[in-house]
């Protein structure tokens, strides 16, 4: 069966949603800025020498882009204006069309996609067109009225008029512009050219000029048509950092927004201050206008772009290295020059060091801003007074970006003393872990004199509740334990009460026993010992086996039965070596008639390296070239070096 013609008219019609036009041009629709470039691009396309934005202060204000160029006939209006997508290049060629009295002007067109005319939809759902030519003009209303079609024609009306040129309005309903801000957006999106006169409310447009360009060169390129590359300085005569940056153009109009990116690499630190001050224009010919997208944000991908981006990007990095001398010469003036009366008291020698501090300081922190960099000379120049700081200023200079800004944040809140404090303690304690790690496994190691000093000192490593600075030796502990241990001590044992802890020295171990003092529940008139700590570490690469153990629950029964001690304290006992022989009994429990008196472990090195990593929130991991050039032996010197007392209190009253 077949449908009537009427049928098949209304089921085969297209129809549209409602902003299927918005949509269409994109982001033409959403910025203001956007759309007022693209219609100042088509007058350019129109052979125009003169374009007139009127911009209105309020909403509800009509909006006005008019242009001498050269117009359009009535049936050209419905074939170029009122086609969707229309083909610039195909229906009308690259070259631009001009007015008669423009004879022997030259030009290539912008226009792509036949998108931009319909920039005042940005700014409300309807707009005018005014046009006149060849003594005859048209003027239309122009709307989305329905679904049925995406764009119409209303209220036409014909008449006589000379001259040629174009003008479109509208009654802004939304996105009203700023005009200061649309002549800025339009200086820095055209190139001058005396040919083209841009009027914002009156006020000329000044297009930007490279007359005054510190740097000019052409490159080539590989399957595409040679650039001009210039460097200019975008802070002079008033341009403002918004100016600098890497950007391209072609025929003359700028191509997205100067940035230092190409493609989705970053070929300068964005923050530095050769960045924020100068601009890189690559200004390319009508020869490139089929590399750019419709929308003239970015380039398309091909191989001859490509090689474009190659190409700047090597020009680029070497321009900023010849460029960078300069701006860091200039700014070390500048920070050297705000501390000018100290830095003029110091010597013709120490101010060249502050100098050549100074700027090797800028060169390695181009991110800095003033405001540090004259507060890293000031801190430099007091050192320098103070003597002694030219280590000091070596690694300051050395500070990369991130260093610089962790540094100024740590001063900020911590004072040098306090985190020096906090520090030291922090890596006193990485130390150990390292020295028991690294000499733990080594065989050729001192362990008598290096290893169980080392261990026997870093208390916290057998637990939280050891960590107590009130763990000492006393008189009834040191009288306890020579009862306990007299009996294997051999010819050269040595008990060391002068270091703490105390260090026994037995035939096949290394002993220490500390306690902790305290008062009784109820008793507050005499002292007691509380807690005893008893670390028994075994020579060598030796194995722990069950006589170990149950030799260490001997010795604290002997402690529990020598009556030395004041107090019925708690003994926590530890065997320490490289490896544990058996498999069960590795702790236990001491009771007496049921009363717990203590409790004895064997743990190997390995478990306490792992215990330390953790309750040192395994920092380690995040720093981990800090101890690796380190010897075992030069990491247990300063580790000894910093828990021993000093020298004085090492010094008995009777002079041994």
């Amino acid at each position: 069966m077949t449908a009537s013609p009427s049928q098949s008219d209304e089921s085969t019609r297209p129809h549209f949603e409602e902003d299927y036009l918005l949509r269409t041009i994109g982001p033409i629709a959403e910025d203001a800025g956007m759309a007022l470039t693209e219609l100042v691009a088509n007058a350019w396309d129109a052979g125009a020498s003169l374009v007139d934005l009127t911009i209105p202060s309020a909403v509800g204000g009509t909006l006005i882009v008019e242009d001498d160029g050269h117009g359009m006939t009535a049936d050209q209006f419905r074939e170029r204006w009122m086609m969707l997508g229309y083909d610039r290049l195909k229906r009308q060629g690259v070259e631009v069309e001009f007015p008669a009295l423009r004879k022997g002007w030259r030009r290539f067109a912008y226009g792509r996609s036949g998108m931009g005319r319909h920039g005042l939809l940005c700014f409300a759902d309807r707009y005018s067109v005014e046009t006149w030519r060849d003594g005859q003009s048209l003027r239309v209303d122009i709307a989305t009225p329905e679904s049925s079609t995406p764009l119409g024609i209303e209220n036409e009306v014909r008449a006589r008029r000379d001259a040629q040129g174009t003008q479109i309005s509208v009654a802004v309903q939304r996105r009203l512009p700023d005009a200061g801000q649309v002549r800025s957006l339009l200086a820095a999106t055209f190139l001058h050219d005396p040919r083209f006169i841009v009027r914002v409310n009156g006020e000329s447009v000044a297009g930007a000029d490279l007359s005054d360009s510190i740097e000019r060169i052409e490159l080539e390129i590989d399957g595409g048509p040679p650039v001009v590359v210039r460097v200019v300085d975008a802070t002079r005569d008033g341009r403002g950092a918004s100016h600098a940056g890497l950007s391209f153009w072609v025929n003359g109009r700028r191509v997205g927004t100067p940035s230092w990116m190409i493609g989705d690499e970053s070929v300068v630190n964005a923050s530095g201050r050769f960045a924020r001050r100068y601009a890189v224009i690559v200004q390319a010919g009508e020869g490139w206008l089929p590399e750019v997208d419709r929308h003239w944000q970015q380039f398309r991908r091909s191989v001859a772009v490509d090689s474009l981006h190659l190409a700047v990007r090597d020009y680029v990095l070497s321009a900023f290295e010849q460029l960078g001398k300069t701006v860091a010469d200039e700014t070390s003036e500048a920070a050297l020059m705000r501390h000018r009366e100290i830095f003029g008291r110091l010597s013709r020698i120490r101010r060249a060091e502050i100098a050549a501090f100074t700027r090797a300081l800028v060169k390695a922190t181009p991110a800095a801003s003033q405001d540090v960099l004259s507060a890293a000379v000031l801190a430099a120049i007091r050192i320098e007074r103070a003597r002694g700081g030219s280590g000091l200023l070596d690694r300051l200079a050395a500070l990369d970006d991130a260093d610089i800004g962790g540094l100024q944040e740590l001063l900020s809140q911590w004072s040098v003393c306090d985190a020096l404090a906090v520090l030291e303690e922090i890596d006193q304690r990485m130390a150990v872990i390292a020295t028991i790690e690294r000499l733990s496994a080594d065989p050729g190691a001192d362990e008598l004199r290096v290893l169980h000093p080392l261990v026997t000192q870093a208390r916290w490593l057998f637990g939280p509740e050891f960590e107590s600075a009130e763990y000492a030796s006393n008189v009834s502990l040191r009288t306890a334990a020579e009862k306990v241990f007299g009996n294997r001590l051999p010819m050269d044992a040595f008990p060391n009460h002068r270091l703490r802890p105390d260090l026994i020295v037995l035939a096949d171990a290394t002993c220490s026993v500390v306690a902790r003092e305290g008062l009784e529940p109820g008793d507050v008139t005499a002292s007691k010992i509380r807690n005893v700590l008893i670390v028994e570490l075994k020579r060598g690469r030796s194995t722990i086996v069950s006589d170990d153990l149950d030799q260490a629950m001997r010795y604290v029964r002997g402690f529990l039965d020598s009556g030395a001690l004041d107090g019925s304290p708690y003994y926590s006992a530890f065997v320490v070596g490289h490896s544990i022989g058996f498999k069960s009994g590795r702790e236990s429990d001491i009771k007496d008639g049921g009363v717990l008196h203590g409790h004895v472990r064997a743990v190997t090195y390995g478990q306490l390296i792992r215990s330390a990593h953790q309750r040192l929130f395994r920092l380690k991991e995040r720093i981990p070239a800090r101890y690796e050039e380190m010897t075992g032996a030069d990491l247990s010197d300063r580790v000894m070096r910093a828990g021993a007392p000093s020298r004085v209190a090492l010094i008995e009253p009777d002079g041994i």
